[in-house]
């Protein structure tokens, strides 16, 4: 796939805060990464659970590192990389990124929150970031996809505080916010992907589907926005971009390499 930003797309990113992408990854892609995320051992097992709030947890794994996998691949592609930076008007580097699981039934929820609204406290003096998900599973409201309220990320930053384990937007901004704009529910066909302003006001509900919703995210921060501290994600370092063809070669060898061992 070789996905390229158009005046469209960059407009409704500007004016809204989000656009869809359909089919980022092609029919290939999409089953590889998702053959390769289920056989993967150290996802999940390394996966850790976040209550919700609600009487739920949500399951994820975050990665700060890139290697020479099917992820790192995705994260480093044009189709994803040069479009954060022209959206974000700099050069990108990899802030981190990190696979939902939403198993069936049993997928909690993410409260109300935006990114921003606690990467802020990592050293981040500007919302100049943003992220990619993409559907390793078709995601419709029955199973948990993003919610979304559109232009939300001109209201600028929420106060933010704990959500069960999670770091949720004020409950009495967000009420009115809903009053005011509304919300809308982004489904997505498997290797379809949303990109999303990091003051982008999102959520999902609990899975409570008989399907599973798995979601892979890319988040990315400027090189101007280098933040001034450590934190838990990492300062700036170069981000080569590389060729899309990439992401099916390394996806391809990754895989056979994970079949020889079982």
């Amino acid at each position: 796939m070789s996905y390229q930003l158009t005046d469209n797309d960059l407009a409704a990113f500007q004016q809204d805060g989000y656009f869809v992408v359909e089919n980022l990854l092609d029919a290939e892609e999409t089953e590889l990464l998702a053959k390769i995320a289920r056989a993967d051992q150290q996802l999940t097992e390394q996966a850790s659970a976040r209550a919700d709030g609600e009487g739920g947890a949500i399951e994820l794994l975050v990665e700060n590192e890139l290697g020479d996998d099917i992820y790192s691949a995705i994260v480093r592609s044009e189709r994803v990389a040069s479009t954060m930076e022209r959206l974000l008007d700099d050069e990108v580097y990899h802030y981190h990124h990190k696979m939902i699981l939403k198993g069936p039934r049993t997928g909690g929820a993410w409260a109300w929150h935006q990114d921003y609204g606690y990467w802020y406290h990592n050293g981040c003096l500007r919302p100049t970031m943003a992220s990619c998900l993409i559907a390793v599973d078709k995601a419709t409201r029955e199973n948990g996809c993003l919610q979304v309220v559109p232009g939300s990320h001109h209201l600028g930053r929420i106060e933010h505080g704990k959500v069960g384990d999670q770091t949720g937007a004020d409950p009495e901004h967000v009420e009115t916010i809903l009053e005011r704009m509304g919300r809308i529910y982004v489904e997505l066909a498997a290797g379809s992907a949303v990109f999303f302003h990091s003051n982008l006001l999102h959520r999902s509900d609990q899975n409570k589907s008989e399907h599973p919703r798995w979601a892979f995210i890319c988040c990315y921060n400027t090189k101007g926005n280098d933040p001034y501290k450590e934190s838990r994600h990492p300062r700036y370092s170069p981000l080569e971009i590389c060729n899309n063809a990439r992401v099916l070669d390394i996806g391809c060898r990754q895989w056979q390499s994970m079949q020889s061992t079982v």
